[in-house]
């Protein structure tokens, strides 16, 4: 039996960061299903690599760009946040609320070819775009040996 290997190595550091959250978010629920905490939710994100360049897009929709941090240290981008309910109890009688609030929380492992020094992000309609450019490529020297 053979294994398949997909072709985007980004993908598999996804997946595997999916299935830790999902077992670790599990674990800190138990005994609370049907409570709404900071853990129940994540952003979802897409990282797709283009020719200079890697992108990663997180839906925020709700959440205010004042209340997005992003941060860079050891090739870790660290995506965090906050997006929150308004329920004002008097005025407003909910039946259901589905849509998830509170606190995120979200890192990448970047690979060595990306350029931690020009890294950008914009926020566009929910959508929080970071570029992460590739560095440029350093090209073999021949290095003179003295006697």
């Amino acid at each position: 039996m053979s294994a398949r290997i997909p072709s985007d190595p980004m993908s598999l550091i996804s997946q595997w960061r999916r299935d830790i959250d999902r077992a670790f978010n599990d674990s800190e629920d138990e005994g609370r299903r049907g409570e709404v905490t900071a853990a129940a939710w994540a952003p979802a994100v897409d990282i797709k690599e283009e020719g200079g360049a890697y992108v990663l897009q997180a839906d925020l929709p709700g959440v205010d760009p004042d209340d997005v941090e992003l941060s860079m240290e050891n090739s870790v981008l660290t995506l965090r946040g906050q997006r929150t309910l308004e329920v004002n109890e008097d005025k407003d009688k909910y039946s259901r609320i589905e849509r998830s609030f509170g606190t995120f929380y979200r890192r990448f492992m970047l690979p060595d070819t990306a350029d931690f020094e020009h890294i950008s992000a914009k926020y566009t309609n929910g959508v929080l775009e970071v570029r992460i450019p590739k560095q440029e490529k350093v090209l073999p020297r021949r290095i003179e040996v003295q006697s």
